[in-house]
């Protein structure tokens, strides 16, 4: 109500939320605290920013964003991002998906300081068998992977890709040596042949037909899937419940992600722009779009 005549207004105190009843709040900052009043209980991003330009420190996603800010908020070892945050923003998504890929995008863009470095396309590799059943390996920056057949695995670098295949011929019993990945000497057995770890196509144990099915066995649950439509997409994904309804069609084309717009006239005019193959768009969105689980409209 008014303040009694002659009398100071009592400051009001800023409620604590339920969610932080009898739970320890460290030392954070409280305008922290009273940030999360503005936060909905819906998919998004948020972001931590700092002092310095209003950088951003942090970026992360969740289905439920006030709760999963309030879990760094009870992390006491997150106390020093805490520490160095002056800001808390979101961004709402009508979806999982949406905050996935709005996630990477941001990241990628905006570089913050403390979350991993995700995969740059300029380096990113995968491995194609040549007509002699030699494993190679080939970039996306030569070779488009959204549209390349008979492509396998996803690799940050080139010794990331060869230790891959090491893996696998460890697992399955494959000849370093048929694989390019040991010099063998004429008419001796490769190395790993002598420790019975590799099934002896090198010593004529195994042909080199049964190898190479071997080999292609082992591959195939590492095959990357090629973009399964002639042209952009969207990917329709719908919120309907507090802070109120929301639709976004999600603007995908080689598995790259061109943004999230209202309408598919918006979504058009997103389709103009380049899209090259997108490792971490293909890890968000492979299998919900492969395995039918999402609304998927043409543009």
């Amino acid at each position: 109500g008014p303040a009694l005549s002659g009398s100071q207004p009592v400051p009001r105190r800023p409620q604590v939320p339920p969610e932080f009843a009898g739970r320890p709040l460290y030392e954070y900052p409280q305008h922290l605290r009273e940030a999360i009043a503005d936060l909905p209980a819906c998919p998004g991003v948020y972001v931590f920013h700092g002092e310095e330009g209003d950088l951003p420190l942090y970026i992360g996603k969740s289905i439920h964003l006030r709760n999963r800010v309030l879990s760094h908020l009870r992390n006491a070892d997150e106390a020093r991002m805490l520490r160095q945050t002056r800001r808390i923003s979101h961004i709402r998504t009508a979806g999982e998906i949406g905050a996935l890929l709005l996630e990477a995008r941001m990241i990628k863009q905006q570089q913050p300081l403390l979350n991993q470095k995700l995969r740059r396309n300029r380096q990113l590799c995968s491995l194609r068998v040549d007509a002699d059943g030699m494993p190679q390996v080939v970039y996306a920056h030569e070779v488009n992977f959204a549209t390349e057949p008979h492509l396998y695995g996803l690799y940050a670098s080139r010794h990331a890709a060869l230790d891959g295949l090491r893996a696998l011929a460890d697992a399955q019993r494959l000849c370093n040596g048929a694989l390019g990945l040991e010099r063998l000497t004429p008419g001796k057995p490769c190395f790993r042949a002598m420790v019975k770890l590799c099934a002896g196509v090198c010593s004529g144990q195994e042909s080199p037909q049964a190898h190479r099915t071997r080999l292609f066995t082992a591959l195939q649950g590492l095959q990357v899937a090629c973009w399964p439509y002639p042209g952009a997409m969207g990917l329709v994904e719908h919120w309907s419940g507090p802070p109120g309804e929301l639709r976004q069609i999600h603007v995908v084309r080689n598995w790259c992600y061109l943004g999230s717009v209202d309408d598919l006239a918006q979504a058009r005019q997103l389709d103009s722009l380049a899209a090259g193959f997108d490792a971490d768009g293909y890890q968000i969105l492979c299998k919900p779009i492969l395995q039918g689980l999402v609304e998927m409209v043409a543009l």
